[in-house]
């Protein structure tokens, strides 16, 4: 089954394609995420032997999926102890298969008072 994620006016959608058509399962506050479509099913099983850096987007009964770049890796539920808060820049590694996420340190553009 396809699922995605589309974030938009502050709310954020959990869409399943049936037949070919998107059909909206849940709906909820958007919170931290950034407006855009999400394309969760393309999500690959992440790597434990990688640190995975980037926004979680999701999470449900048995994943909690991170945007890493331009693509998404899916964590399984069950290796966290805490799991990190949905729009959160984390970075996560495994550390003898448990799943250790911590914040990342965000990049702040701007200028300064000088």
């Amino acid at each position: 089954m396809k699922q995605r994620l589309l974030v938009m006016n502050g709310q954020r959608l959990v869409q399943s394609e049936i037949e070919g058509q998107w059909a909206t399962d849940k709906v909820e506050k958007a919170g931290l995420v950034k407006p855009g479509i999400y394309n969760i099913h393309l999500a690959l099983q992440a790597d434990k032997a990688k640190v995975h850096v980037g926004v979680i987007v999701y999470q449900d009964r048995t994943h909690v999926y991170q945007q890493v770049g331009a693509s998404f890796v899916r964590h399984d539920l069950a290796d966290f102890g805490k799991v990190p808060e949905i729009g959160s820049n984390s970075s996560v590694k495994y550390v003898q298969g448990a799943a250790q996420p911590s914040l990342a340190a965000s990049i702040k553009l701007g200028r300064g008072i000088s």
